[in-house]
């Protein structure tokens, strides 16, 4: 891509909030298991930066897409992952439906608030047993008089237990499963909502996460995102930022521990000798740096069709295939220099080993990603019938 001034404006504008306002109190967030996020969306709203791609009619800036990537490029210097992921949730997973296809009444009730930071949304779609399988998922919102009346629960959510409205995806109809789905909008003060307690996850450790259940919640019909039925082709459109976002996320973060290992190594001594001078070391270090360009020239691609408005499928899931699998090599790989060191658990390298895991898993697992690209690579087998 080519970046203009503005683009540069845009990054330094996030790398200094970041460098302010998050990195220096990140340890004490992952201790206590929650950021103050109401506090940090709002300086960020304040900065535009929770509605960079958004319609400036509802107080967004109504930039291309591009400049949300360089944003999220940016936040992937936050050393940690929980921090940019309820970041993301907010700007590139519960609002780009809302925005795009949600009634202006919605937009100024949700969308409004959050581009200012004022109000935190949350995503619902994962389910025990429909994570990936999102055509799989069983809550459902039965019509009653002018009402929705929801039954069901979600899992994995993100922001929820501080959210105040949930983009909730649920069954609204009996038929088939990819046309039987409608986005809503559900406050979560709704009476009928309650939460577990703080789901104890492997890394992310800064943000909330927790089990969402609904229990006869109702809300009007006019909090429906677009037409009923359309909830599911939404959802996949949704995907679509989610996936960029976190892709273009992990770039950074994944040069910081390149970066801070190379200084470790040029530190440590073995036999006499830096690490660094071990060609074993300084080769593979060179390798994972080629595989970071590789993954950056790649969003950037993706990115670039996205904002000539072309589907983009085929490229986001390739790119969070190749993001998920490369934090999982280039964190295990930094790890193994550390040592000692590294078995540590507040090194920045063990840190970013447990986040980035979550990549390979959160918004469609790689074995989704890979059958979407066998499936548009027209590889993929047809089901079978009886």
């Amino acid at each position: 891509m080519i970046f203009t001034p503005e683009h540069e404006a845009l990054r330094k504008t996030v790398r200094d909030f970041v460098a302010k306002e998050i990195n220096p109190h990140v340890d004490q967030w992952e201790k206590e298991g929650r950021f103050p996020i109401h506090d940090i969306f709002k300086k960020a709203g304040d900065l535009g930066l929770l509605g960079i791609s958004k319609p400036e009619k509802f107080g967004g800036m109504g930039l291309d897409y591009s400049y949300s990537i360089v944003a999220a490029e940016e936040f992937g210097t936050i050393t940690c992952g929980g921090i940019p992921m309820s970041i993301g949730v907010q700007t590139d997973m519960c609002t780009p439906a809302l925005a795009r296809f949600g009634s202006d009444e919605l937009r100024d009730e949700f969308l409004r608030p959050a581009i200012a930071g004022d109000m935190v949304g949350c995503i619902g779609v994962s389910e025990v047993g429909a994570g990936s399988d999102v055509a799989g998922l069983k809550t459902t919102a039965r019509k009653d008089g002018d009402d929705y009346v929801i039954n069901g629960s979600k899992m994995w959510i993100t922001n929820s237990p501080s959210a105040d409205w949930m983009c909730l995806l649920a069954n609204t109809s009996d038929d088939k499963p990819h046309v039987n789905k409608s986005l809503i909008m559900v406050p979560m003060k709704t009476p009928g909502i309650t939460l577990s307690p703080h789901l104890d996850k492997l890394g992310m450790r800064s943000s909330e996460t927790a089990q969402v259940f609904f229990d006869n919640v109702r809300v009007p019909q006019r909090n429906r995102i677009g037409h009923e039925g359309a909830g599911f082709m939404m959802q996949m459109l949704q995907f679509q930022e989610e996936r960029l976002f976190g892709a273009a996320n992990m770039i950074k973060g994944l040069e910081q521990c390149i970066d801070v290992t190379i200084d470790y190594c040029k530190e440590r001594k073995t036999f006499g000798n830096a690490l660094i001078d071990n060609q074993v070391i300084h080769f593979r270090l060179a390798e994972l740096q080629t595989e970071v360009e590789a993954l950056r020239a790649l969003v950037y691609q993706a990115t670039e069709m996205y904002v000539r408005g072309k589907d983009v499928t085929r490229l986001a899931s390739m790119a969070k295939l190749k993001a998920g699998r490369l934090g999982r090599e280039v964190t295990d790989a930094c790890l193994q220099y550390w040592g000692g060191m590294g078995f540590m658990w507040d090194n920045h390298v063990s840190r970013a080993y447990r986040d980035t895991r979550l990549v390979s898993i959160g918004g469609g697992a790689d074995e989704i990603m890979l059958g979407i690209i066998c499936k548009l690579m027209g590889i993929l087998p047809g089901k079978k019938k009886d």
